[in-house]
């Protein structure tokens, strides 16, 4: 019996173990491999690196085939910049640096994060380069500042076997080369014109880790991007020259228009937000401090003309410092720090016609006789509604007041007119007019009836 049965289950498990091991191995041919997409477009800030750290960290955590860091970027802060390949440098899972698509490019801060990737590749009609340290002045930094960078690019491009004298010379003078070039030189790997082509271009390479050198299996792979956080996402989109521009000028007339007009509040708080926002996005860009100066000037220009009634050739004097201040604010050797120019004269014709007109008028009008609350029925004639002898009520503009004739000696029957002297708390000082709407001759009480 043992006999017969045995046979039997060695058949069913044969069957079943065929049966288990085609579908396994129908599955893992039909499964794709996962690579995480990071983009860091747009200028690299503690927004981007925050990003790039989460999206690495999730890569990890899902033991993806690969990280690939999509770079357009005109450069930014040199600590995000840092944090970034620090992360890059750390990673267990291989990372592929990718500047595309076509028309982007990889400047400044981007080059030392595609020269530090451990596989570098372009787009066709990309660039990279430019890479010497901008200050917030606009004018390149100290030799200090700049041996810094070199020596750190150098040291990056030693590392994935670069050209290591190109590096440099982005460095010290901001020499920018196309996809080609680069590819020419031995400064990228590979060139490929869409994320399909970087996969199966990089497929079957080797990689450095943090864990050891790792082979590529990123063929057909299926891309999960990783995005910024809502938040991040609007910190990072005012990162941007018209944004700091507008923010900056409309900041510092709201707290202009405050001390002009104090008590009213509202302008100088929004005013001190724009202004501290404005110098949140300025501390990421080049900026060139003398435009800041003029900009500050042109409200001098603007409160002048109020102050000393200069028929408006301090205004306009303010206009031409807000046009020229914004034209000069930021570096031109860096692309994209412009502010847009009809943006530019847009915001200095606003702001030059805001103090000649509507700032002026609020000014004369602080200077104008108080005309509200009790004071402004002061002179005015009121209408007896019930007989003042020597008090009573009167009516003036709309309202009932209890009313003290001052001559006692006089009754003002109920419709007569008398003219308010003064107002005491809630009564009001009154004399008796005659039909002429002078002041009556006192009348004896006796005769009123």
């Amino acid at each position: 019996m043992l006999r017969r049965v045995a046979p039997a289950f060695i058949g069913l498990a044969a069957v079943l173990a065929t049966t288990w091991g085609g579908g396994v191995a129908a599955h893992a041919a039909t499964s794709r491999p996962t690579v995480y997409e990071i983009p860091i477009t747009g200028p690299v800030d503690p927004f981007v690196a925050n990003m790039v750290d989460r999206g690495f960290d999730r890569a990890q955590r899902a033991h993806a085939a690969a990280v690939l860091v999509r770079i357009d970027t005109p450069g930014g802060l040199d600590s995000s910049m840092r944090s970034i390949v620090k992360k890059i440098h750390s990673s267990s899972v291989p990372v592929i640096c990718w500047v595309g698509p076509s028309g982007a490019r990889a400047a400044s801060a981007g080059t030392f994060i595609l020269i530090g990737c451990p596989l570098a590749s372009m787009a066709p009609g990309t660039n990279v380069g430019a890479a010497h340290p901008v200050g917030i002045t606009g004018n390149l930094l100290s030799e200090k500042v700049t041996n810094d960078a070199v020596a750190y690019i150098r040291s990056l491009a030693e590392q994935r076997g670069r050209n290591a004298g190109w590096a440099e010379r982005a460095v010290r003078d901001s020499v920018s080369i196309s996809a080609v070039e680069a590819k020419r030189i031995h400064v990228i790997d590979f060139i490929a014109g869409s994320t399909s082509a970087v996969f199966a271009a990089a497929d079957g390479r080797r990689v450095a880790t943090s864990q050891g050198p790792k082979t590529l299996a990123v063929r057909d792979a299926e891309v999960s991007t990783v995005h910024l956080s809502v938040g991040e996402w609007i910190l990072h989109q005012l990162d941007d020259p018209n944004i700091a521009f507008v923010f900056f000028v409309l900041g510092i007339a709201g707290l202009i228009f405050e001390i002009l007009h104090p008590g009213i509040n509202i302008p100088g708080v929004i005013g001190l937000i724009l202004l501290v926002c404005s110098l949140m996005i300025l501390s990421v860009l080049p900026v060139n401090v003398g435009a800041l100066v003029l900009l500050a000037a042109a409200f001098i220009f603007f409160v002048l003309d109020l102050k000393v009634h200069a028929h408006g050739v301090a205004t306009f004097a303010g206009i031409l410092c807000l046009v020229f201040g914004g034209l000069f604010l930021f570096d031109g050797a860096v692309p994209n720090a412009q502010v847009s120019r009809p943006l530019i004269f847009v915001i200095a014709i606003a702001i030059g016609a805001f103090f000649a007109f509507a700032v002026r008028k609020g000014i004369e009008a602080r200077h104008q006789p108080v005309r509200t609350g009790a004071v402004r029925i002061v002179g005015h004639v009121a209408e007896v509604t019930d007989t003042l002898a020597p008090t009573g009520h009167v009516r003036v503009r709309g309202e009932v007041w209890s009313a003290r004739l001052v001559t006692p000696a006089v009754v003002a029957p109920v419709g007569a007119k008398v003219q308010v002297l003064e107002v005491r708390g809630l009564v009001l000082d009154v004399e008796l007019l005659d039909a002429a709407g002078r002041v009556d001759e006192p009348t004896p009480r006796s005769e009123v009836t």
